[in-house]
């Protein structure tokens, strides 16, 4: 079993990953949960935890970390997410509450007390993960890999050179892909590969209380790609979690990534070194790719049955 730490700005997507990795505590063991300001305030996506632990009935601590970027303000997602970060599901009321311990400070200490290494699955901007890494340096030797959903081999999505966790904080990004550890990195090519389609969000209704908190989730996310007039809506934090679960569906290459914290038009692109005749920097990211769609949605919808056999 592989111990994991989940650090998320829940976001509709960060919460189907959630409940991905809690349907699958034979492959996992999660070890907590921390939250990170980005798709809305770090005190709503806060709450939005607690939320999908609620509606699970799972009880996982929960700390909050950082409430912004090292160096940057805010800047929150509503026109995907809505104005609480994850619009659709009523929750009436929230059963779970929070540690009182710093985010930072709890993944330190949850990571020193394992006896193996832990696993870190990072959902959001990576400020907690790199105030980590700096406060507390002796972790790294203790973190098996940071698999994270973030960047871009091509192109962007909030601007048109950077994915938005890492333009929201790209310094933060820039300390976690020099830290030396084993990464894994889901960008915008393998999520928009990962997508639901429209029609298939029908299959959750009426079939259990998470697979209505799942059809309520994905009617809401849905509706940003149905202004766009497409046809599906990507999934884009369940990818690490699902690569962790079943990586022979992925398609994946290792390469030297990092991250452009200087141009005014390419801040928090992730520059993927694709070069074959330049290997003078030996990769440091495996960078997914591509993924077998059908295989993806079947195992999100297997995952979202057995939550409602468990709740």
């Amino acid at each position: 079993m592989r111990p994991i730490l989940i650090d998320c700005d829940p976001g509709h997507d960060d919460a189907m990953a959630i409940m991905l990795a809690l349907a699958n505590t034979e492959h996992f063991d999660v070890l907590g949960i921390t939250c990170v300001g980005g798709n809305q305030t770090l005190n709503k996506v806060s709450e939005n935890t607690l939320k999908v632990l609620t509606v699970l009935n799972k009880e996982i601590p929960v700390a909050k970390g950082a409430a912004g970027p090292l160096i940057r303000e805010i800047a929150p997602a509503p026109e995907a997410h809505g104005d609480t970060g994850m619009d659709g599901p009523i929750i009436e009321k929230i059963t779970m509450d929070f540690v009182k311990q710093n985010g930072v400070e709890f993944l330190r200490d949850k990571i020193l007390m394992e006896e193996g290494k832990v696993t870190i699955v990072a959902l959001g901007p990576l400020t907690n993960i790199a105030l980590l890494l700096k406060m507390y340096p002796e972790v790294k030797e203790r973190i098996d890999c940071i698999a994270m959903m973030g960047g871009s081999a091509t192109s962007g999505n909030s601007t048109a050179a950077a994915e938005f966790n890492f333009w929201v904080d790209p310094h933060a990004a820039h300390i976690v892909f020099h830290s030396g550890i084993p990464l894994i990195q889901a960008g915008t090519e393998v999520s928009l590969a990962a997508s639901i389609l429209h029609t298939e969000i029908e299959d959750f209704k009426g079939k259990g209380r998470v697979s209505d908190f799942v059809s309520d989730l994905l009617e809401f996310y849905s509706q940003f790609s149905k202004k766009l007039g497409i046809d599906r809506s990507p999934i884009f934090d369940a990818c690490p979690v699902m690569y962790l679960l079943h990586p022979e569906i992925f398609v994946a290459k290792d390469y030297y990534v990092d991250i452009e914290l200087q141009g005014e038009l390419t801040a928090g692109m992730s520059v993927t070194d694709k070069r074959v005749w330049f290997d003078m920097k030996k990769p440091n990211t495996t960078v997914l790719l591509d993924v077998d769609r059908g295989k993806f949605v079947s195992y999100l919808k297997e995952a979202i049955v057995k939550l409602d056999q468990e709740v």
